[in-house]
């Protein structure tokens, strides 16, 4: 069985500590991707980076700053990418999406189904 397919990958940077309501932005915008029924959704926080203002934010013991960078990938066809940015959008108030073709290979408990990486 052939289960290589091209997918979407939709990367959002935002900072660590925005929010959406009263809760923290990346979780708002993960069971967003659950509730629509998106293939996947990680969230990776980062230990260096910055951001348009160009201030950047680390993680460092003698220096612990708040609001670190995190970045939400999201993973599906292209077409459900779509749908998903324009109803996540509202959502962002500060921050930049990115989106690239990827090839996607569906593992299952007995390893790889198929394709070729």
């Amino acid at each position: 069985m052939e289960s290589l397919s091209k997918a979407c990958l939709m990367r959002i940077y935002i900072g660590e500590d925005q929010k959406y309501g009263k809760r923290l932005l990346y979780e708002a915008i993960v069971e967003a991707a659950r509730t629509r029924g998106m293939a996947g959704a990680t969230v990776l926080r980062g230990v260096l980076g910055y951001a348009a203002e160009g201030k950047i934010r680390t993680f460092k013991v003698l220096c612990l700053s708040e609001d670190l960078p995190v970045v939400v990938e999201v993973v599906d066809t292209e077409e459900k990418i779509r749908e998903f940015t324009r109803a996540v959008g509202p959502m962002v108030q500060k921050g930049m999406a990115t989106f690239e073709t990827v090839d996607r290979i569906l593992f299952n408990g007995s390893g790889r189904v198929g394709g070729k990486p």
